[in-house]
């Protein structure tokens, strides 16, 4: 017996260290949804419905969360951060919290940073990585500014294009796009892990607007999570789509159509709206981009960068 108890505990350790050991060389994804989630507050349309009726169908607020080997890291602080950084702390099990990047101050991004304050967490300087005028913001507004006066944050301030070392293993660098900036630029990134290149750009207004090509950078990408807030134009009738101007992920799809299959296999869609049928596996329009050679992020997916 005590032999029997001596082998399920080496089985069990050899599990834990290889489920460790492949987290470590994969990306997880945390929520898929714009920044108000899915259902949205006060929606009455059947692409609510159910979620509100069954909890099993909403979606939480757009983030991935990544490894060096010894620290994890998580992408944009959600107002679903509770759940997300409970999530990731399982899948990366033993490591330690190495971190927060910032892409820019449209609340479900940076508003999660609420549960690291002292009515909650009150957590001890979690480097929180910014750039320039994010940094500004959040050191000049309340209640954003009471984190760093009690060190509950500690800001490390970033430059568009230049490489960051966060461990030996890791390093990320921000690239501005273009979109709304009404508190702080927009960052998109590219995040260097143990010599895999993940790309992240979860909110831009045009794919035409931006002076670099993503074609070229998803090419020299290994895997790229990419803005796919609305579908196409016909999402919200009665609201002038020129005030959020994502790409359509139908105009997404055109702009990727001459990439080799292998390029298109990299893309994860992420960070829909509510109203998107892309949040519905059963939609013509799901299948659609998964026929087209594209895919779709799904949460608490592990994605090997193997």
């Amino acid at each position: 017996m005590f032999e029997n108890m001596i082998y399920r505990f080496i089985i069990s350790a050899f599990f834990f260290l290889m489920m460790n050991e492949f987290a470590a060389q994969s990306v997880m994804v945390l929520g898929i949804a714009q920044d108000a989630g899915h259902p949205q507050a006060d929606c009455e349309k059947s692409c609510c419905k159910s979620s509100f009726e069954d909890y099993r169908k909403k979606h939480k607020v757009s983030s991935i969360a990544f490894s060096d080997g010894s620290s994890f890291y998580i992408v944009d602080a959600t107002p679903d951060f509770i759940q997300q950084l409970q999530d990731a702390k399982q899948t990366f099990a033993g490591q330690t919290f190495g971190g927060i990047l910032l892409t820019h101050a449209h609340i479900g991004h940076y508003t999660g940073l609420m549960y690291l304050g002292r009515e909650a967490m009150n957590s001890n300087s979690i480097p929180v990585y910014v750039l320039p005028r994010m940094k500004t913001f959040l050191e000049t507004n309340g209640p954003w500014n009471q984190l760093v006066t009690l060190k509950n944050i500690k800001l490390f301030e970033l430059e568009e294009n230049e490489e960051f070392n966060l461990s030996e293993n890791c390093f990320i660098k921000p690239m501005i796009v273009p979109h709304r900036e009404e508190f702080s630029e927009t960052a998109g990134y590219s995040i260097g892990i143990h010599g895999k290149t993940v790309l992240f750009i979860p909110d831009i207004d045009k794919w035409r607007l931006w002076d670099q090509s993503i074609n070229a950078l998803i090419r020299e990408s290994d895997l790229a999570f990419l803005d796919a807030t609305f579908f196409d134009e016909e999402e919200l009738p009665r609201r002038n789509m020129n005030e959020v101007p994502h790409p359509f992920v139908i105009e997404s799809m055109s702009l990727f159509e001459p990439l080799s299959e292998n390029d298109k296999k990299k893309i994860h869609f992420i960070h829909f709206n509510h109203s998107n049928p892309l949040l519905n596996d059963f939609s013509a329009e799901y299948q659609l981009t998964l026929n087209s050679g594209f895919k779709i992020s799904r949460e608490n997916e592990l994605i090997s960068l193997d």
